[in-house]
């Protein structure tokens, strides 16, 4: 059971203060700062900076907080596995991008789940970053990202090799070529994912690697959720750059159309990642084997 200090100290950075982590907790505030003192005084750290009603953790804060939600990820993650064992099942927490929301990843997980018996898959979709550290904190047993693995602490199972493309209404003027150039695209309005995703990361990489830069793009719109992206697409709002398995049933359906870019090459692999000590590699390669029977399906 994680000490109760810890406790307080994760509410404490969850809430950003003193006085609405103890009304979480149904705490006084000095029984709060008392758990802090305490932990303070034993670890021999000073664990938050507080001045000008500011509050921030300290480097050694910073250090007690990533053991601290390791512990309590791993004490919960204990609870299910005893769960599981009563019941005689497993349990397995799948995190996934926003991006694969849209692809073929969520259909398999969802085929696996519902013909796998004793096997329950919850699927919590979030950024890479959140991904990478719910991972880490073992919220998560698996983590299927656009990339590779951030440290060598996970192992990562290549899933698929995907890549990036102009996508546009079959309505343009564009979906009849065979590709598109940049100066098609600059003369189009874009409708892209949020800055800091994956998507966009590599878009704007692969332009400053040839000179050029985002904003000579007439970006009209920036949007999280892909479908939302897809739809506006289909309503000839504008063209955006996605990634191909993120259109593969309306490409199929002949809704959307998707075009290489000339002299951009935006490759990325999908990787399913995961702890060294994962219990249940079957599952690995259930879900490996399942991915590559269903993309034929697309093909």
């Amino acid at each position: 059971m994680l000490d109760t200090r810890m406790e307080t100290m994760l509410m404490i950075c969850e809430k950003n203060s003193f006085t609405r982590a103890a009304e979480s907790l149904s705490l006084t505030q000095p029984a709060v700062s008392h758990h802090i003192q305490s932990l303070e005084k034993e670890l021999n750290v000073r664990l938050f900076y507080r001045s000008r009603g500011e509050l921030k953790l300290t480097p050694e804060g910073e250090i007690v907080a990533r053991y601290a939600r390791r512990m309590k990820g791993m004490h919960e993650k204990m609870l299910r596995a005893l769960q599981d064992a009563e019941k005689q099942m497993t349990s397995i927490r799948v995190g996934i991008t926003h991006t694969a929301e849209s692809s073929l990843i969520a259909e398999v997980l969802a085929k696996y789940s519902t013909s796998s018996p004793g096997i329950r898959l919850t699927i919590i979709t979030d950024t890479i970053k959140n991904l990478y550290d719910m991972l880490d904190q073992y919220e998560l047993d698996l983590a299927i990202v656009e990339g590779r693995a951030p440290d060598q602490t996970i192992n990562a199972l290549l899933l698929d090799t995907d890549y990036l493309v102009c996508v546009v209404c079959n309505e343009s003027a564009l979906a009849h070529k065979s590709m598109v150039t940049l100066d098609d695209i600059r003369k189009e309005k874009m409708i892209l994912r949020l800055p800091g995703s994956a998507t966009q990361n590599l878009f704007v990489s692969h332009l400053e690697s040839i000179g050029m830069s985002i904003d000579e793009f007439d970006v009209v719109l920036e949007v999280d959720n892909i479908a939302t992206i897809k739809d506006l697409i289909r309503k000839n709002m504008g063209v955006s750059i996605l990634a191909r398995s993120a259109c593969m049933d309306e490409l199929r359906k002949g809704k959307l159309t998707a075009l290489p870019i000339e002299n951009l090459s935006m490759v990325r692999q999908t990787n399913i990642l995961y702890p060294k000590d994962f219990p249940h590699p079957e599952v690995l390669q259930a879900i490996t084997r399942l991915y590559r029977e269903t993309a034929k399906i697309y093909e």
